[in-house]
């Protein structure tokens, strides 16, 4: 089994699945996706690349992106950047989308998994406390539910770890149907 991922969070969260997986983070360009049913298609392109690399294995590719509305928030390019996601998202509800796709010899299986997240109304004093403790690049939307941000948290409905980037009851239902046991990598 192979994790096409650069993730460090999804890495730890197929941990708790599968015993014993490579990762081999794919070489495909992220394009900023203009609704949630693009990120099917990123993390289709991620599977094809791994596949390519490792053509009998079973691969896991997902892309996540977080949604306020029609604007996607993708990485923040830069502390500011981030500062005016968190300012978008204060006090509203939003959409965390996970375009997941698992292909092997038995076949192909693909989710779209979205989650939906209310923050509290944020101070411009508890964004600056968040972006001065949290690392923000490298996450969609500048946040991690599963760090200081899940203090902002007031409700969810839906998968939480999907918000942390690998939805998995879903990861573990899609490798069922392609015929993965639990227990054997």
């Amino acid at each position: 089994m192979v994790l096409a991922s650069s993730s460090p969070r999804r890495r730890a969260l197929l941990k708790l699945i599968v015993d014993d997986f490579e990762v081999i983070p794919p070489r495909v360009p992220e394009v900023p996706p203009s609704h949630p049913q693009d990120l099917l298609r990123t993390a289709e392109e991620k599977v094809r690349a791994v596949r390519s690399l490792r053509p009998g294995a079973l691969v896991i590719g997902a892309d996540t992106g977080v949604f306020l509305g029609e604007k996607h928030f993708g990485k923040p390019k830069n502390q500011e950047e981030a500062r005016e996601m968190l300012r978008a998202l204060s006090g509203r509800w939003h959409t965390v989308a996970t375009g997941l796709v698992v292909q092997g010899p038995g076949g192909r299986e693909s989710a779209l998994v979205t989650t939906q997240v209310r923050f509290a109304r944020l101070s411009p004093e508890e964004i600056e406390w968040y972006l001065a403790g949290e690392e923000v690049l490298d996450k969609a939307g500048a946040y991690g539910i599963q760090g200081r941000a899940g203090v902002f948290v007031e409700e969810i409905r839906g998968d939480f770890f999907n918000v942390v980037g690998l939805p998995l009851r879903v990861t573990y239902r899609l490798l069922r149907k392609l015929g993965w046991p639990p227990g054997r990598a």
